[in-house]
Formats: C-alpha cells, structure tokens, sequence
C-alpha cells in the first residue's frame, strides 16, 4: 500500500530503511562518502512483500555527471549467438567513465539511470556473460622439425664442422684490426706481406728489453724467423725466457737439409734446440717431442738429439702427438710443418688446455730439400741433417700463418 501524507525526511527515510532490512543493516555509498548522506541498500526481491516500488527521499543532493550517486549496471562481453560469418558489434566510447562500453543489448535494465539499483537476475546474467569466454584466434606454437636446430654435437672445435671461438683462429680469415706479433729478425718481403694480408702487425724485436716492452698489450706469439739473418743461441735463449715469463707463445721455423758431414752447410740441430729448449731443474734433461712421419728421418734426428743430452719421444702424426704429450709432459716441440692440420684439433689446441702453450717453444721445419731416395743414407750415416732456411712457397707461407693464427687465437 502506498504512504500517504508528505514526503519522509532524510531521518525518516533512514528509519524506514532500518525497519525494512534489519539483516542489511546500514550502508554508505563511496561515491557520497564525506557528503552526509545515508545510502539504503535495496531489500532483494523474495524479500518485498508487495512489488510496489519504493518512493524516494527527496532528501538526497543533486550530483554531477561526473560523481552521482548511481550504481551502473556492468556490461561484459556478449555471448556470440551470430553465425560464423558475421560480424560482432564494436564497442563504443563510454561518455560517463571515458572508456570503452559494449554494445546495448536487450538485457540492459531499463531503469539504470533513474538511481535504482541493479536487479539480481541481471546480476547473475552479467556474471555468466563475464565468464564466458569470447571466441578469438588460436595460435600453435610448434617444435621446429628436426635437424633444424643447428650442426650435430661436434668431437670439438676443429671437428668436421669447423667451429671455431674467435675469428682470429680461422685459417684464412682476416682480422678485426691488426694484432701485434713479435718477430726477429726482421722478416722477408714476402712473409712481411703474408702477415699483413692476415690481419697482423709485425713488431720487431732484439733483446730482452724490448720484448718486454711489447708484453703490456699481450702480443700473438714471438715469431723466429732466420731468412734474413743468423740467429745466435745467446740471443735465442734470452728472448726465449723473456716471452716466457710475459706467457707469450713462441714459434721458430727452421729448413731441414740432408748431407755429408763434409758438404753439410748448416747447423747442427742439436745446439740450436738445446738452446731453445727449457728443462725442468739443472738435474733433469730437456723433453723433446718430435712430431716426424719419415721413419730415417725421425731415426737420425733422434740421434742427433740424444747425442747432446735431450730426452726424445717420437710420434708419427698429431694425433699420436696428443697421446705421446700426455705421456711426456714435453719441454719442446719439433714437427715436419705439412704434419700441422689446419683445421682439426693437434698438438696447439693439447698445449693450449693444459697450459703448457706458452711454455713450450715449437719449432716447424720444412724438408723439401730431401731427395726421399736419399733417406736410407741417413740410417747408414753416410749423411746427416742440418738447419737451414725454410721454404719460401706459397703454400708453406700460408700454412706458417695460419700456425700463428692457432696459437695466437
């Protein structure tokens, strides 16, 4: 039944609400909140007892757009009843929050802008809505096919697939800017061009004093090349210490000759490599490994050796180097330079992880002098070896340089 009579006051109005709804007790809306105002919750439909709508107090202030009182009804998504082929409805520009509102549907109440509040069944559909979830596109997200994915596990860094860490240990390849090599004496035109052309920077060097001026900015390696001068063992021995306590590689290349005692023209072996080789104590002889594929020459150089004190092990190949050197724990190493395999792992890449690469001098020599029908000789002692200057091929320049490219990577 309508009340009759004039319109409760605010006081009133809030009695009123207190005595419909007990169990609601009272409630303040937080967009009135610090402006005195009571806000009565709404009794739920089941517990009205007549459907008659409730006056409302006069009593409440106008509000602006911007901050009424109102409670707006949440519109979600809507359940997509369209076929697959037609479009949904973009939403459009909300003019009271600023933001973005669906499209108006029919289950919109049709008192939302008169302060009522919202239906409880309208509620509940706005919350089914919500959770359903809106039709979108679908990614897959696959596994690419196999062998896609890069090489195969390699053996290591010079395996079948040349991998290699740095650009400067690529044969071949120049690099970034040109690196510092310690050289002496000074080089030939030719190899001076080789080394240029890789990407190096030959210094060169006399004494200790002056490798020690070039080790603040570790160089590549000190290189000993005798093209173009005589090399003495003082001087070798002194410089061959002082690249070792600044941890720089050395590398000396040499040429092999084959001879009688009476027309050999060159060193004998021996004093040069005792010179170069360190030992480990004043009591303990030099370890050589040498690394020589002719068996007469690895007989007469082994002699040759063992004749001035030095412990020889010989090895055919790289590969038997390895195994031999972990044997021997070398203090020197002297190879045929063809031995040298450019582009798999050898005997550089074992001194190297075992720290030994800046300990232990190598020397390369090249035998392209020796006639091979001429070998057996050396076993009868008809001939011997001796030092001599290298070859100066194209292919042998390429392969010192790409040496040093593996031991200064």
């Amino acid at each position: 039944m309508p009340l009759s009579g004039p319109n409760p006051g605010p006081a009133q109005a809030q009695a009123q609400g207190q005595q419909q709804g007990q169990s609601h007790g009272r409630s303040i809306s937080v967009r009135t909140l610090g402006q005195g105002v009571a806000f009565v919750q709404p009794m739920p439909p089941q517990a009205q007892p007549q459907p008659q709508p409730q006056p409302q107090p006069e009593a409440f202030p106008q509000q602006n757009p911007s901050g009424s009182g109102r409670r707006r009804k949440l519109n979600g998504p809507q359940q997509d009843d369209s076929p697959d082929g037609e479009a949904r409805p973009h939403p459009q520009a909300d003019p009271d929050g600023g933001g973005l509102r669906a499209p108006a549907t029919d289950d919109r109440s049709d008192g939302e802008g008169d302060g009522q509040g919202v239906d409880h069944q309208d509620v509940g559909r706005q919350t089914a809505v919500l959770r359903t979830v809106a039709p979108g596109r679908a990614f897959t997200i696959g596994a690419p096919a196999e062998g896609d994915e890069g090489p195969e596990p390699l053996d290591g860094p010079n395996g079948a697939v040349e991998v290699m860490a740095e650009p400067a240990a690529e044969p071949g390849q120049l690099l970034d800017e040109p690196r510092r090599l310690l050289v002496w004496p000074e080089p030939d035109v030719s190899t001076r061009q080789a080394l240029t052309d890789r990407g190096y920077r030959p210094v060169i060097v006399r004494s200790r004093a002056e490798v020690d001026a070039q080790v603040a900015e570790p160089p590549a390696a000190l290189f000993v090349d005798p093209l173009t001068g005589p090399i003495t063992r003082t001087a070798l021995q002194s410089l061959r210490q002082a690249a070792a306590e600044a941890e720089v590689p050395v590398l000396v290349t040499a040429g092999l000759g084959q001879a009688t005692r009476e027309a050999a023209y060159g060193a004998d072996p021996a004093v040069l490599l005792k010179a170069l080789a360190p030992r480990d104590s004043e009591q303990h002889p030099p370890r050589v490994l040498l690394i020589e594929s002719h068996q007469d020459i690895a007989h007469a150089f082994t002699a040759t050796l063992e004749r001035r004190g030095m412990q020889v092990a010989h090895a055919s190949s790289e590969v038997e180097a390895m195994t031999t050197a972990a044997q021997v724990r070398p203090n020197l190493v002297v190879m045929d330079l063809m031995l040298v395999r450019r582009r798999r792992q050898g005997i550089v890449d074992w001194l190297r992880s075992n720290g030994q690469l800046h300990r232990t001098p190598m020397v390369v020599y090249t035998s392209a002098d020796i006639d091979p029908a001429e070998l057996p000789r050396l076993a009868s002692g008809e001939t011997v070896l001796f030092l001599a200057e290298r070859s100066t091929s194209t292919d042998v320049q390429s392969r010192i340089v790409d040496l040093l490219g593996k031991i200064g990577s």
